[in-house]
């Protein structure tokens, strides 16, 4: 299973394999042309409530993930067209959050490792 994280922002490759945009809402300035976009799975992105309490705040990160992660328990089937995805081929998650090291996009990696490995 390959998973890779890539901002919006950062031009595609060839070996992104399927691209899956995981943000609730649509980034700023892209248009789909430019993300050469296969899916967007906006319902598997944390809830509006989560993403505001969260709001990029790192000393919130572990809780942000542990209440991501009980908010994807109930959306299980959308994970598993993820691994699917990924069990195929490569599987890219993009995101447009600034922080590459705090966001939903390596949440949502983190949560699809530990469920399915």
């Amino acid at each position: 299973m390959t998973v890779i994280i890539k901002r919006v922002y950062d031009p595609p490759s060839p070996g992104d394999g399927y691209r899956v945009l995981v943000d609730r809402l649509w980034p700023r300035g892209m248009s789909r042309a430019s993300l050469e976009l296969d899916e967007w799975m906006k319902d598997i992105a944390p809830s509006n409530e989560l993403r505001r309490r969260f709001h990029h705040d790192v000393d919130q990160w572990e809780e942000f993930q542990e209440m991501y992660f009980k908010e994807l328990e109930k959306n299980s089937e959308l994970a598993d067209i993820l691994i699917q995805k990924a069990r195929a081929g490569t599987l890219t998650l993009l995101y447009a959050a600034r922080d590459e090291e705090h966001n939903n996009a390596i949440a949502l990696k983190n949560y699809l490792e530990r469920k399915y490995r």
